[in-house]
Formats: C-alpha cells, structure tokens, sequence
C-alpha cells in the first residue's frame, strides 16, 4: 500500500506547525506501506491543488492529511468535513472567505472514507490519548478533509481518504497559559499507529465513540 501523508506550514502568527513536523519525522515505510511525505500551503484552494498534483504525481492508495488543533489535548479523528469556509482569521494569503462553499457543485459533506475508530483504538493502544472528532472546524483543515473527498469522488475513484487532528507541542504553548499540548514523540507515535490501523482495516470497526454534545 501507498500512503500520502500532508501537513500544513504554520499559520495564525504560529512559528511552526506540529503536523507537517510530525509529518517529517515518519518513516518512510511502516511495515508494508509506503509513505509519500507532503507540506502544503495554509492556504485555500492553493492547499487543495497541491495534493491534486501529488496524487496525479504518486498514484497513492490513500491520503492522510494532519493538522492542528490548537486547545486540543488529544489525537482528533476526524468524521466527516462539511462544504463551509467561515473563516475566522486570514489563511497565509489573506483569503478570509464567509459562508462560502468549498466547491459550489458539491455535496453539504462528505464523511472520512478511512477507519476511524479503528485507527482511534490503535492510537489508544499506542499510549496515546485519541478520540472520534465530528466536527474539523471551518477553516483549512476541513476545507482539505472536504476538498480530498471532492477530489477522490469526482477525479480518483477508489482512492480513500480522511484527516486527524493532532495538539500544539509544549513549545507553543510556553505563553498560552492552561493550553494544553502533546510531545513531539507521541505524536508520531500516533500517526505511525494510524497508518498501521489504516493499512489493516478496509472497512471500520463497530465501536461507540459518540459523544453527548
């Protein structure tokens, strides 16, 4: 199997961002699977194309995309990525788009076509604290877990995709007092777990992880 793993540069004043460092720090195969490492652009539409071109490029059987979740004291997989840009800051070029969809042809979402819970539990048994997200938010991160779907459905059939949400590092929380925040080696641990979960399990486990809000 043959993995696309994305991460975002940093953006929001940020000096780095935790998912394209963990993203760099990823072997380059885990167990049979090959893994195709990529940075894209905080940055909308332009992010979108950038994994287009790398599929086109790499042919992989999977795109994984990661990205920060700032507040977050867990790994965060997520479930579905909504049509919506609302936007609450600038991306890095200045685009601040409200209410609009990220593809005006499409559907109001797409749900994640990768294990979920299953990656949820391997990232668990890792050591790692993970859980089923609903909701990517609004701005670049679920414009790209929307988009890849987009992509996948209407250019790449067959191809699966989805995105996970990992915390700030402890150096980017020195000045945001009571944030919380995850080391760099726990991180990887749990994307390696992810990928493992996601080259064994074609179809998802059946496992509650709702949540009562």
């Amino acid at each position: 199997m043959k993995i696309l793993v994305t991460g975002f540069d940093p953006f929001g004043g940020e000096p780095v961002n935790p998912s394209i460092e963990t993203v760099k720090l990823l072997p380059d195969r885990i167990g049979g699977t090959e893994v195709i490492k990529l940075e894209i652009p905080t940055v909308c539409h332009k992010s979108i194309a950038a994994i287009d071109a790398k599929i086109a490029e790499c042919d992989p059987d999977v795109i994984l995309s990661i990205g920060q979740a700032g507040g977050s004291p867990a790994i965060d997989v997520e479930r579905v990525g909504i049509n919506c840009d609302d936007a609450r800051i600038p991306d890095n070029e200045g685009n601040q788009p409200v209410d609009e969809p990220v593809f005006a042809d499409g559907p109001d979402a797409y749900f994640s076509t990768l294990p979920i819970k299953a990656i949820v539990k391997r990232i668990r048994e890792a050591g790692v604290p993970a859980s089923v997200s609903n909701t990517a938010g609004t701005f670049i991160c679920n414009h790209v877990l929307y988009g890849v779907r987009y992509l996948c459905e209407h250019k790449y059939p067959g191809k699966r995709s989805g995105f996970i949400h990992i915390p700030y590092l402890p150096s980017q929380v020195v000045d945001k007092p009571g944030e919380p925040s995850m080391s760099q080696e726990s991180m990887v641990k749990a994307i390696t777990a992810a990928i493992e979960a996601i080259a064994e399990n074609e179809s998802d486990i059946r496992q509650g992880e709702g949540r009562e809000f």
